[in-house]
């Protein structure tokens, strides 16, 4: 015999079962089968927006990129008893790639790769590639690598040029690989911020990046080098860097900034042809940072230096000429004076537009095949001291860096060659910050295997930069 309880239970059962049935009938619970799938199809066709498609056109070319290079161990005062004189140690550091020619071609940015003694490669399927570097271009903060693969599939490639303020953006990339246990690129979306940004070096990221996409996609430690895409998932920028809360580079704030990707193909393709980039010359200069009241009173930009016999010179253009226009783009700092030059070509010509002696004129100039006039050839070094700057010697001399190499000395002749003084302070070469004297010296010897390289420093309180070359 059944017990009492039990056969309750299964009497309840049973009828809990009846009032579903008549419950679905009542359209109380999930709708019939067909009903559902109907249903779940249109919400999955709402789902499917933009930006899915977008990141679904650009991730299978997305690549990770590890990079494992030598840095030096700083020494204290009684490191000196335990640490070798030459020690250094191997350090890991990752970044983001992206494949635009199917036979292992890859962009990313130059800072990704700077000092790589081995580069790895890693596929969205997690397979490992051995990587070389092609070539690197610190000024545009581009660089290719290549891995021995065919048939890889390739980014769609658009235009930076007709983007619209506030429209949908995708940045993909694979920050804090060394934490994620696959290898599917990240997706953020946002919108375009700003066009045409260019972002004033200071003490915590002293390169020049000009001419920039501003968004507000979330771009992480990581996503440098990684593609910034279209609403139609065309890649139209390089994602490059960041703004923090705080300075450095951990967390995003809404500010990203990418390179415009017209740029950044157009230096891929001269250094797979001639394995580096060469600098368009002007033959003149503008007055720097410090001429901020200038540009808005004169209204542009003033010429302080044309090189005798320079493309400059040839076009008409004298000192003290105030430059209002380039190319049809509107001079209102030297810093879009440096974006102009940035995507000029050897022999392309330049229409400026300027003002002197009270009258508007108009001229034309034609770059030539030499560096511009402040990347002066160093030809002697020994002349130059320097020394590491501490808290004591910060407060003695009154300057604004806390970090990097004092020149104390500096010869007449090498102070022709490189353009410091006495009392600049260094604080980068290229991308590379500089902290101590001798970390300014390995660097700079560093430097003597690239045709041109860029040093930053500071002089009365303003951050300046010159470029050099060896020879």
């Amino acid at each position: 015999m059944v017990p009492p309880v039990i056969r309750a239970l299964a009497l309840f059962g049973v009828a809990l079962l009846a009032g579903c049935e008549q419950g679905g009938r009542d359209g109380i619970v999930p709708p019939a089968n067909a009903q559902r799938r109907a249903e779940n199809a249109a919400l999955s066709t709402s789902r499917r927006t933009a930006v899915v498609d977008a990141a679904n056109r650009v991730a299978p070319a997305v690549v990770s990129i590890n990079v494992t290079s030598r840095r030096k161990l700083d020494r204290g005062p009684w490191d000196f008893f335990f640490i070798p004189r030459e020690s250094d140690q191997l350090v890991q550091s990752s970044g983001t790639g992206f494949v635009v020619k199917p036979e292992g071609v890859i962009i990313t940015n130059q800072h990704v790769v700077a000092g790589a003694e081995s580069i790895t490669v890693t596929l969205p399927d997690g397979t490992d590639l051995a990587a070389k570097l092609v070539g690197e271009d610190p000024t545009t903060d581009i660089a290719v690598v290549k891995v021995d693969r065919s048939g890889l599939p390739v980014v769609p490639l658009g235009t930076s040029g007709d983007l619209m303020i506030g429209e949908w953006v995708v940045a993909l990339g694979d920050p804090y690989a060394y934490l994620l246990g696959n290898n599917e690129p990240t997706v953020t979306a946002g919108v375009v911020s700003a066009t045409h940004r260019n972002i004033l070096p200071n003490d915590e990221q002293p390169g020049l990046y000009l001419d920039m996409i501003q968004t507000d996609a979330a771009i992480n430690p990581g996503n440098s080098g990684g593609p910034l895409a279209n609403a139609l998932g065309e890649v139209v920028g390089v994602n490059s860097s960041i703004f923090t809360g705080g300075g450095g580079s951990i967390g995003s704030i809404g500010l990203g900034f990418a390179i415009p990707i017209e740029r950044a193909l157009r230096v891929a393709d001269e250094i797979l042809r001639t394995g580096s980039m060469r600098r368009a010359w002007t033959g003149l200069e503008v007055a720097g940072p410090g001429a901020m009241q200038d540009w808005k009173s004169q209204g542009g930009v003033t010429v302080t230096r044309v090189a005798p016999e320079g493309p400059a010179a040839r076009g008409g253009i004298s000192e003290g000429a105030v430059l209002t226009q380039a190319n049809g783009r509107v001079l209102r700092n030297y810093l879009d004076w440096e974006a102009v030059k940035l995507d000029l070509r050897v022999g392309d010509a330049v229409q400026v537009t300027l003002k002197h002696g009270g009258k508007e004129e108009s001229h034309r100039l034609t770059t030539g095949d030499l560096p511009t006039s402040t990347a002066t050839k160093v030809t002697v070094l020994r002349g130059l001291e320097v020394v590491s700057v501490t808290p004591a010697i910060q407060s003695e001399r009154g300057l604004r860096s806390s970090k990097g190499a004092l020149v104390v000395r500096v010869t007449d002749e090498v102070r022709r060659g490189t353009a410091l003084q006495e009392g600049d302070v260094i604080l980068a070469i290229n991308r590379s910050l500089v902290t101590t004297a001798r970390q300014f010296a390995d660097l700079l010897e560093a430097s003597r295997n690239e045709q041109a390289f860029r040093i930053y420093f500071e002089r009365g309180g303003q951050i300046i930069f010159t470029d050099l070359m060896f020879r």
